[in-house]
């Protein structure tokens, strides 16, 4: 098996059978950022690029599944000094007023300016998302400095009537220094989702993205800091799980950690970190991915959908990511590759039946040797297969049918999972009847994948706990500290005994 990135014991970061016309391309996108080539999958820490310690993690390149480039492993030294700098960090960050860190934040959204196409392209060609898609996210990121910078002077508390003598009060206080985990599937989108309110909130940060897609998190990181920032308020530290991610998950300077990824990965972090057995830290397990994998279609219409969806799967161009045309881009990495292909193999043999796709694109460019797969639309699944129950992570759509609105909404939420759903009809009533029984943190209605940082954004079971995005995003992220002042002029009413006290 072909790993999508493994380690190997190897003093060299380069190698001849390199994919030379990406390198070049990566090459030419870290010039235009004003980073050095030879440096741009290290970590930044305390206001600098610092060289990992660890074994060399070798990328490979989506498209042809060659080589791309290959970094060290940061280590626990590298987290350590990272978790120091945003300790210090953090205590300069909440020396300002809170108006002077939003129009700090503001700052730090105009420091995108200039490089949005720079930025979707490096994210294009790691990544293997199409261009057209990564330049949204890179819109997307800056909006949400410049949502979350509104919030830094607005974050009220609360008096609460206490039955006794006491002024008490409850405000919002930060963490202090937070870790982050982001996932592959939408580095550089997560990146900024998790910053944005996480700094807002006043807390310093050192986020570790998949160790596979390492590059967009470091470039965001130093252009914040350009901007204005404190010197070590965001650190990214690029590894691979059971080393850097132990080191920081492990660290007893990080006070919450917030993890985006697969439940698997998020019960690993929690092993690590020992919070099994402790209540230093809180974790939030999010998945990011919200493809409608599962259609379920009344059964009296289910021929002519299942017509409609194969004929509109075949129309999607599929091919280079930094093509303009392109609608879709290769499967990320070799193992998710697999994956996607296991499980349509095992579906099949239990009986399942592809309707289009499920193989490589015929029409493919000479050099789409990678992890293509065309759009796959599979028919007669039942409940119980592993593809109607298990995440894809791929184009793959299942489509079964139902009778009933009640077995429609048994069949949505016979699932551990719960992170979005969509419900198509023509019958308002209906429309708002289904949704609410839906469990799922996310419910759209005659759309699908309408999201925006002003609206909170989280699962159900084991798609997680926990909300990014909106308000709730930004409470993630501080801690209800409550302060009493007492007020009484006697010991007696003081300690609740006085007339009219209790």
């Amino acid at each position: 098996m072909i790993s999508p990135s493994h380690v190997r014991n190897s003093n060299a970061l380069n190698s001849n059978a390199l994919n030379s016309k990406a390198i070049a391309r990566v090459s030419e996108l870290l010039a235009a950022l004003e980073m050095q080539a030879e440096t741009p999958l290290t970590n930044w820490v305390n206001g600098k690029l610092v060289a990992g310690q660890g074994e060399v993690i070798e990328l490979l390149d989506p498209v042809t599944g060659l080589p791309l480039v290959a970094y060290r492993d940061a280590g626990r030294t590298v987290v350590e000094h990272a978790v120091e700098a945003a300790t210090r960090a953090q205590q300069e960050w909440m020396a300002l007023t809170a108006s002077e860190r939003g129009r700090r934040m503001t700052a730090a959204a105009g420091a995108l300016h200039g490089y949005e196409e720079t930025l979707a392209r490096l994210e294009s060609v790691v990544a293997g998302k199409p261009i057209r898609d990564c330049r949204g996210e890179v819109n997307k990121v800056r909006e949400m400095f410049e949502y979350y910078a509104g919030w830094c002077d607005k974050q009220h508390g609360e008096v609460i009537p206490v039955p006794t003598s006491h002024l008490n009060y409850v405000r919002p206080v930060p963490y202090g220094v937070v870790g982050q985990i982001t996932p592959w599937n939408a580095p550089m989108f997560t990146c900024g989702w998790q910053l944005a309110p996480a700094i807002a909130a006043g807390n310093g940060v050192v986020l570790k993205p998949s160790e596979m897609t390492p590059f967009s998190s470091v470039v965001i990181a130093m252009l914040l800091e350009r901007s204005g920032l404190p010197r070590g308020l965001i650190n990214i530290v690029n590894g691979v799980g059971p080393t850097t991610g132990a080191a920081l998950t492990g660290n007893p300077g990080i006070s919450k950690l917030v993890f985006v990824g697969s439940p698997e990965s998020g019960r690993r972090i929690w092993s690590w970190a020992g919070w099994g057995s402790t209540t230093r830290g809180q974790a939030a397990s999010r998945c990011q991915s919200v493809s409608g994998s599962r259609l379920l279609v009344q059964r009296e219409i289910l021929e002519e959908v299942c017509e409609r969806l194969a004929r509109a799967a075949s129309e999607i161009t599929v091919g280079l990511p930094d093509d303009d045309a392109t609608l879709m881009g290769p499967v990320q990495n070799a193992r998710q590759y697999q994956h996607i292909s296991s499980m349509l193999e095992t579906a099949q043999q239990q009986g399942a039946r592809v309707l289009c796709g499920g193989k490589r694109p015929e029409t493919l460019p000479p050099e789409a040797t990678g992890y293509y797969l065309a759009p796959t639309v599979l028919v007669d699944v039942t409940q119980d297969m592993a593809i109607a129950q298990e995440e894809v992570f791929g184009p793959v759509v299942v489509v079964m049918p139902f009778d009933s609105e009640d077995e429609a909404v048994r069949m949505a939420n016979a699932t551990r999972f719960g992170l979005a759903g969509a419900v198509w009809t023509q019958d308002p009533a209906r429309a708002h009847r289904v949704a609410a029984r839906l469990r799922a943190g996310t419910v759209w209605i005659n759309s699908y994948k309408a999201i925006n940082v002003m609206s909170p954004f989280g699962g159900f079971g084991e798609s997680g706990f926990g909300r990014s995005s909106g308000i709730e995003g930004l409470k993630e992220y501080t801690v209800a500290q409550s302060v009493w002042v007492e007020t009484a002029t006697s010991a007696s009413v003081a300690m609740g005994y006085g007339n009219g006290v209790g």
